[in-house]
């Protein structure tokens, strides 16, 4: 399946009818799928390589050292989880991937020893800083296209609940995979927008309109983008938060990708804009805080955490 690509090469803020042009395009394509490739976003391919390069260094090292960096609580969301550890969908077997979680890094002084080095933190929280600035590009157009003020959604997202992870979906490492067991379980994604960045071993898919799943298509130099529940919610379901999943990468070649997860602060009250609500498309969505929703979407699938 091929994703609607976006070029941001125009983006310029101090020209607003260019944010009003990718805003058109980008109403159309999350009213749709909830998918988008962007590209000439702001991640040079140099600063991105290096940043996969540091994640496969990670995960090539023994199960001992990994563990030192052990993932501790729901609550801290922070640092590495083996195999089997997470259940994307809590009614499936657990999901064949390891990961390493860092949401609001920079709370994490150099001295935590979860850090598995000093070079792994600088490179990852520029990695964040970088990710957050082409995140706010979107969330900008985003309020074009709803016709808010141009930081409605920006002014949410101090970084508190925003999460950067590292993903690994190994080839090996498991005698046998059980029926329905995925890579990453379906789900959807749990706060406004994520970006992710993919090498090109395929595994994704969505869940189109007619309730069949869609391998994506790998695109050179794209970020895949979707909206999650809360963006759903504060456009009364005019932008998608489409259920998505990876397949399992047992004896075929291993997979890496980045996520960055745009989740709104703790606090933040997600109610439904007016602009989304007619007479005919009456609000769907109670008003819910951004930090109930997703808490209780990470417990529900990280078991004892």
């Amino acid at each position: 399946m091929k994703i609607p690509v976006i070029d941001f090469k125009s983006y310029d803020e101090s020209r607003p009818e260019t944010l009003s042009s990718l805003a058109g395009q980008i109403d159309d394509a999350l009213s749709g799928l909830g998918f988008i490739a962007v590209t000439n976003i702001g991640i040079e391919p140099d600063k991105l390589e290096h940043v996969f390069n540091t994640s496969k260094a990670f995960f090539a090292m023994a199960d001992e050292n990994k563990r030192r960096s052990a993932y501790t609580s729901a609550e801290d969301n922070f640092g590495f989880q083996g195999m089997m550890q997470e259940h994307l969908n809590p009614a499936r077997p657990a999901d064949l991937k390891e990961t390493f979680t860092m949401r609001c890094p920079f709370k994490y002084e150099a001295s935590d020893q979860r850090w598995p080095s000093s070079e792994f933190r600088e490179t990852v929280l520029d990695m964040y800083n970088t990710s957050m600035n082409c995140a706010f590009k979107v969330l900008r157009v985003f309020s074009a296209a709803l016709e808010v003020e141009r930081d409605f959604f920006v002014q949410y997202h101090t970084g508190e609940n925003v999460t950067l992870r590292l993903l690994h979906y190994p080839s090996a490492g498991v005698d046998a995979v059980s029926p329905e067991q995925l890579g990453a379980g379906a789900h959807t994604d749990y706060g406004v927008i994520t970006l992710l960045f993919q090498d090109d071993v395929g595994g994704l898919e969505v869940l189109d309109k007619n309730g069949v799943w869609q391998a994506v298509d790998y695109i050179e130099n794209a970020i895949v983008i979707n909206t999650g529940d809360l963006m759903e919610r504060w456009t009364n379901g005019r932008y998608k938060s489409t259920r998505h999943r990876v397949q399992p990468r047992i004896g075929q070649r291993d997979r890496y990708s980045i996520a960055m997860f745009i989740d709104p602060d703790t606090a933040t009250q997600v109610t439904v804009l007016d602009s989304c609500v007619s007479t005919d498309n009456p609000a769907r969505f109670p008003a819910i805080t951004a930090g109930e929703h997703i808490l209780a979407k990470i417990r529900a699938t990280h078991g004892n955490y």
